[in-house]
């Protein structure tokens, strides 16, 4: 305090004229007279010359999603939005669900591959060259059911935009060099996918294939290591062939004007053939390889790895065993597909060191009944799948590999008990959660892209947001004990890594879910005990 009272005293008595009282304006805008020596106007006038602001406004062309069909069958939707700013793509049916007849890996095969160089861009740099002075980025995504190439830029580029999705998707060249580099990048991400703690991406991979044994969504969508070297430049071309075709996909915007999106698809996408059709000597047509259209059969079962899993780099937090119990759900076209995303809210969950509070999952089953409880569980999160003809509802968990048994226990009867009494305070909560989840996530304009461009492509239409809100409000605590059933009349599926020498065999955990979420100890009777 004495400090400052000096300080202050040597203020007021100081010679300085910046500290001057008598100085209207600091140094930097004033000279010895007094005079201003900028011409900025002082904060408290308008500055002049500006043009005049554009606001948004609420306009309901902006709220309807057009579709419009090409004269080869392609479909193009579109929205507009305010902004300078578009995202456009093309949305395809297409991935590793679709590769029973190829090694799979193709779909990840062809990400790596997506905007390398094409017909009309022998040299990829020349594309990103011409991509950057609009302001624009790229990316590419496969997953299961779909595969996707989408960009944003200034919307006054998007014919060059279009012309490059166009190239990437139907005009590629993918050179032998190009594969190679695209195996070097799958080999490098399956080893680092090893070497990390987060078990997820593998786990995922592990679900599907034991809920869909041998079938379509069973399939990996990480390339397996034994078929890196199996998929090569023609057998990728007449997979393109045959999974590229105008009625599979859909050309999507957000932020462009309809017509002028039409014409430039009509321009790059239909009047111009793809690279496959007008270079027949890039692959050998095969009669045993084509498209397949079989419905995803569900078969439950167990797929597990025995396998050392690297430790977090936080000091003190020990090696984790993993483990994912689902059920099978619905697809996204299902009456009940609301009430499942409802429950699977409910469930929430996450990890033990979480920084969230109510509205983040705090107050979830999966935190109440399961994280709060067992210090021993580092985490546990709830995860709805839903495809076109099948979904998958299911709870990954990770805990010290001692507690493995009692982890899966404690798994199982929180399934058991989503068919129990529901609170009416929890099911408002997951409701609303829901609800705000859906229209935070749609502020953002590559969501409404793919949501807008996967809807179409699965519907030919696109429902609107406030469908969902008024469907998700219908909810009762009869739908959720009515798909919580639904869920557990299913066989379990099961995925495991890590320490498994504590895991219950796959009959326990089917005992547990049929009876009060108690698992079997698995002892034998004995005549002799």
């Amino acid at each position: 305090m004495a400090l400052y009272k000096q300080f202050q005293r040597y203020i007021l008595h100081t010679k300085n004229p910046l500290w001057s009282p008598q100085s209207p304006f600091p140094k930097t805008f004033a000279n010895k007279s007094g005079k201003k020596v900028t011409n900025l106007p002082p904060m408290d006038k308008p500055v002049e010359n500006l043009p005049t602001p554009i606001y948004a406004s609420l306009q309901k062309e902006h709220q309807n999603t057009q579709v419009t069909t090409l004269s080869n069958g392609l479909r193009v939707a579109s929205e507009n939005r305010f902004g300078e700013f578009c995202t456009v793509g093309v949305i395809i049916d297409s991935g590793s669900r679709y590769e029973v007849a190829y090694p799979s890996g193709i779909s990840h095969f062809l990400e790596k591959l997506a905007f390398n160089s094409t017909l009309y861009y022998p040299d990829k740099d020349e594309m990103f060259n011409k991509l950057e002075k609009h302001g624009g980025i790229c990316d590419s995504q496969a997953s299961r059911d779909t595969m996707i190439y989408a960009a944003s830029a200034y919307t006054k580029g998007l014919n060059d935009v279009i012309q490059l999705l166009a190239e990437a998707a139907l005009r590629p060249q993918i050179t032998p060099d190009e594969v190679d580099d695209a195996r070097q990048a799958i080999n490098f991400e399956l080893e680092t996918l090893n070497m990390r703690p987060e078990q997820e991406t593998l786990l995922m991979d592990m679900i599907h294939a034991a809920a869909y044994r041998d079938n379509t969504l069973g399939l990996p969508k990480l390339c397996p290591k034994k078929n890196i070297n199996k998929i090569d430049r023609e057998l990728l071309f007449t997979y393109l062939s045959q999974h590229y075709t105008p009625e599979r996909m859909v050309v999507a915007g957000v932020g462009v004007d309809h017509n002028k999106l039409c014409e430039a698809v009509q321009k790059h996408f239909v009047d111009k053939k793809p690279i496959w059709e007008s270079d027949r000597t890039l692959f050998t047509p095969h009669k045993n390889l084509g498209v397949d259209d079989s419905i995803a059969q569900y078969t439950g079962g167990i797929v597990q790895e025995e396998c050392d899993i690297p430790q977090f780099a936080s000091a003190g937090l020990p090696v984790l065993s993993h483990i994912m119990v689902g059920l099978e759900g619905c697809s996204h076209q299902d009456p009940d597909f609301i009430a499942i995303c409802v429950l699977n809210m409910m469930l929430g969950g996450g990890g033990s060191f979480s920084a969230g509070g109510p509205g983040k999952g705090m107050y979830t089953r999966l935190y109440t009944n399961v994280l709060n409880r067992y210090h021993w569980m580092y985490s546990a999160t709830a995860y709805n799948h839903a495809y076109a003809d099948s979904g998958l509802l299911c709870i990954h968990a990770s805990a010290p590999p001692n507690h493995v048994k009692e982890m899966v226990e404690v798994i199982v009867k929180e399934m058991v008990n989503m068919a129990g009494s529901v609170n009416g305070q929890e099911l408002r909560r997951a409701k609303t959660q829901l609800q705000s989840m859906l229209l935070m996530n749609l502020e953002s304009r590559p969501v409404i892209f793919e949501d807008i461009g996967r809807q179409v492509l699965a519907t030919g239409h696109r429902k609107r947001p406030q469908h969902f809100i008024t469907e998700i409000e219908k909810i009762t605590r009869d739908d959720i004990v009515s798909v919580a059933k639904r869920l557990l009349s299913s066989q379990p599926s099961v995925a495991a890594r890590g320490d498994l020498r504590r895991m219950p065999a796959l009959e326990f955990i089917q005992a547990g879910l049929v009876s009060d979420g108690k698992i079997p100890s698995g002892r034998k009777l004995s005549l002799f005990r």
